[in-house]
């Protein structure tokens, strides 16, 4: 069932060309951090173009109960009045961060070393995925924690009265991690020192900056060296959030698969370090081309232009792009469907503790649609069948997923008969207006079975 209410079957259809503007919703990861970090400054910053789907309202939520005043001025316009670095009061109530992950754990990382206990819980799908990889490093910090077997929510953290500062090596390439070990550097004395082989999204560091914090990266040979100085003022800042490429993916691979397809998605967040998808799709010969490229609030930016791509064909994506493209490697495999030939996804173990396994999650429903997937446990190899050739016909398991859902939805706009999913209902944590967007696109998509 869905993550807030009764299940939402929904189908797509194949449909005549896609075509106009595609005005996607604010960047998700700058969202959360947004939120986070302008409760951590004194004074009030304000914030344009957030994200309002469900996983960043219980961040703004989860803020409020800290004590920061956070207020809704309608159209993604917000204020937050600030608490200042290790100003965080005890919540009263238990912290509800829906299905979000990237909200749970930078949360656990921004109290981890105030001298407060919060509880922590989610619904079915958060509850069931390890919060070990972040609760692991605070407890270096001093922060205690104590869960489900398994470290799974619901959890209580104990905040560290007496933090000490930590340098630490993230063994798996991610974001959340490091940004949680940072943002508990910030109420440490001294310097924190986190070590990422493989980079990651940089949105933490970028925003730390932009919030006054000391904070410096090295590229070294142990890889990049990120050096914070703690127990800063952190000074309130106004945040215009780019438009979220993890969410342009669905009217953009939509866009490649449609027959006479030609869709504007404008304002799109460039950042490298989570732009892997579209350089992949070029590589696999997308017509994707980059307009009116600019910076803003620190962010490269751009308008993406798709056009329908019936040239495209099944190409090895390197392993060291992952982290780039994590979230998309769902909506990548179904543009790889109607590529010809085999596209090859090594290094993707971290796909496994995503909402969902999604690797498991894309490769039964793509293998029930017509489409040969192998896979392993850190890969994944679709052979595509080219234009035209996929049968689709089926109804697949959305797993409280909202980009599994988003993709089998995409799928069904080219495949020979139309594809369902379970439950669209969790789309709504990242993409509220993915229906009336991709229908005022041209797309033929329902709700009901």
């Amino acid at each position: 069932m869905s993550s807030h209410g009764d299940p939402i079957p929904m189908t797509s259809s194949a449909c005549g060309p896609l075509s106009g503007v595609a005005e996607v919703p604010g960047d998700k990861s700058i969202s959360h951090r947004s939120l986070i970090l302008g409760a951590m400054a004194v004074g009030e910053t304000t914030i344009t173009g957030l994200l309002e789907g469900q996983d960043v309202l219980d961040t703004g939520k989860a803020m409020q109960a800290f004590g920061a005043e956070v207020v809704n001025h309608g159209g993604g316009s917000w204020s937050v009045h600030g608490v200042g670095v290790g100003g965080f009061a005890e919540p009263d109530q238990v912290i509800d961060c829906g299905n979000s992950g990237t909200g749970v754990r930078l949360i656990m990382g921004a109290m981890a070393t105030s001298p407060i206990s919060v509880t922590f819980t989610g619904d079915a799908s958060l509850n069931g995925r390890p919060m070990a990889r972040v609760t692991d490093p605070l407890a270096l910090f001093g922060c205690q924690a104590v869960g489900r077997a398994g470290g799974r929510l619901p959890m209580t953290l104990v905040g560290a009265a007496d933090p000490v500062p930590v340098r630490y090596t993230v063994p798996v390439p991610s974001a959340q991690v490091k940004s949680a070990v940072l943002l508990a550097g910030l109420n440490a004395p001294g310097e924190t020192v986190v070590i990422e082989e493989e980079a990651t999204r940089d949105h933490t560091e970028r925003m730390l900056a932009g919030f006054g914090a000391e904070i410096s990266t090295e590229v070294t040979e142990a890889g990049r060296v990120i050096t914070l100085k703690g127990q800063p003022e952190l000074a309130p800042q106004h945040i215009d959030v780019p438009r979220d490429p993890s969410s342009a993916a669905f009217p953009v691979c939509a866009a490649l698969i449609v027959p006479g397809s030609d869709v504007l998605v404008p304002n799109i967040g460039l950042n490298p370090t989570r732009a892997g998808l579209f350089t992949t799709l070029r590589e696999m010969g997308a017509d994707l081309v980059y307009e009116n490229e600019r910076e803003e609030g620190g962010e490269p930016v751009a308008d993406l232009r798709a056009r329908f791509s019936p040239d495209l064909v099944g190409i090895e994506v390197p392993a060291e792009r992952a982290a780039s493209m994590i979230d998309e490697y769902p909506v990548l495999s179904v543009v790889a469907s109607f590529a010809k030939g085999r596209t090859h996804m090594p290094g993707v173990k971290e796909l496994r503790v995503k909402e969902s396994d999604r690797i498991d999650a894309m490769a039964v429903g793509l293998r029930a649609a017509g489409v040969a997937v192998e896979d392993g446990p850190d890969w994944w190899t679709v052979t595509g069948l080219g234009h035209g050739n996929v049968p689709g016909g089926v109804t697949c398991a959305s797993h409280l997923d909202h980009r599994i859902a988003m993709s089998f939805l995409v799928m069904g706009m080219a495949t020979q008969k139309p594809m369902g999913v379970d439950d669209g209902g969790p789309i709504a944590t990242s993409f509220p207006i993915f229906e009336p967007l991709m229908s005022g696109l041209g797309a033929d998509m329902r709700r009901g079975g």
